[in-house]
Formats: structure tokens, sequence, C-alpha cells
């Protein structure tokens, strides 16, 4: 079974950055994408960005340019630099992880919280 815990959320003011780990454990097989998404108060789950086992990024049209997503595999870790942050950017952040297309699997979610 696949594990993923993310870390790096919290409290930041306007303009400011954060960086979002997250951490994959188990069985883990290729080729997979991992991803973040994130859920605002009253809002549906979206898309933020993702990146294969090869590196390939895409972006949702909302953060690009603010936000850059990259990975480890050797540790199966992820991470997303958020730079430029906004109140609209306050969401619990999800990782995931889509392996061969077919099974996926979620982190907890980490709280990130901007300030005006």
């Amino acid at each position: 079974q696949v594990q993923l815990v993310e870390s790096g959320g919290g409290l930041v003011q306007v303009g400011g950055s954060l960086r979002l780990s997250c951490a994959a454990s188990g069985s883990i097989s290729s080729p997979n994408v991992m991803g973040w998404y994130r859920q605002a108060p009253g809002k549906l789950r979206e898309w933020v960005a993702q990146i294969t086992v090869d590196g390939r990024t895409t972006y949702a049209n909302s953060i690009l340019g603010r936000f850059t997503i990259s990975r480890d595999n050797a540790k199966n870790t992820v991470f997303l630099q958020m730079d430029g942050l906004k109140p609209a950017y306050t969401a619990v952040y999800y990782c995931k992880l889509v392996e061969r297309g077919i099974s996926a699997y979620w982190g907890q979610g980490t709280q990130v919280t901007v300030s005006s």
C-alpha cells in the first residue's frame, strides 16, 4: 500500500513563499505521476500542478509563474514551491500519486493560509 505524507504548510503573509513536500512510501510502481491539488473552504478540490517520473511538468493557469513543482525520484518525494502567495491561495493542499494511470493515492492534506 502506498502512503503519502504532506508537510510544509502554514501561515504566511501576502507575497510570501512556502515550500510543500510530499513523501511517498510503500511499493510504488512506474510510470507514475505526482501532483498537487487544493481545496478552498466551500469549493471543490482543484488540480494545481503535476510532474511525471521523467520530469515533465504541467500547471493550472491560475498559478502559472508563481508555483514550481519538482520531484526527487530517489526519495519518492514531490515538492511545490509557492511564491507570491495571495489570500485566494488559502486552501488545504493535497498530494496525489497516480501509478500507471490506474491506481491513485492521496495524502491527508496540509493547510496553507495566506493573510492580507
